[in-house]
């Protein structure tokens, strides 16, 4: 019951904040064409969705147009030479991932659980699967999530071991309570941009 209740408020929630955030999108995808005219204001990757279906997943381009498409940030050696001066900023606020939004609209997304998976992601995955919680799921097997679990307690600074057993941890005691848990220390990550590798 409580995944149906979840989506429904992803649902509602996720489009209200598409309408609020209207002007932080059009400002920062004015900033990004003037910063680097060259590359698209949105980039597009390959992730892992629910039950390991694919998706493409949003966020506002960070980086240069020559920059790796399929890593993991915390796999690129020198990320600093491929962000652009406006992409460092947004990546440093979280503002490029907004445009997830509208990927929990779509329904490709959750609001909490799991950060989905690089399609070449394939030790994260199978680790994942160790996990076994609500209703026998998986972390693999929940939608995605804008944030979650592993990352309040890591993020970037997390192998796919450690990813793993946070997002292990949260299937197993998925519900609303830990929903709203991770949204609140969310704020506080955010606000401190903590745990992010630039």
């Amino acid at each position: 019951m409580y995944l149906i209740i979840k989506r429904i408020l992803g649902f509602i929630l996720s489009l209200i904040a598409v309408i609020i955030l209207i002007p932080v999108y059009l400002i920062t995808a004015i900033a990004i064409k003037i910063d680097d005219p060259s590359g698209p204001v949105l980039f597009k990757q390959k992730r892992f969705g629910a039950h390991k279906k694919m998706f493409d997943i949003y966020k506002f381009r960070s980086m240069k147009t020559d920059a790796p498409h399929d890593l993991a940030t915390e796999d690129i050696e020198d990320i600093s030479g491929y962000l652009t001066r406006t992409g460092a900023f947004i990546r440093k606020y979280s503002i490029d991932e907004l445009p997830q939004f509208l990927n929990v609209v779509k329904g490709d997304m959750a609001i909490i659980a799991p950060r989905p998976a690089l399609w070449n992601q394939e030790n994260l995955i199978a680790e994942r699967d160790k996990y076994v919680g609500y209703h026998g799921m998986t972390p693999n097997d929940l939608r995605p999530g804008l944030t979650g679990w592993a990352q309040i307690n890591g993020r970037d600074n997390l192998n796919d071991e450690q990813k793993a057993a946070y997002d292990g941890y949260y299937v197993k005691h998925f519900g609303f309570m830990m929903d709203l848990r991770c949204f609140l220390r969310t704020f506080r990550k955010v606000l401190t941009h903590s745990d992010v590798k630039e």
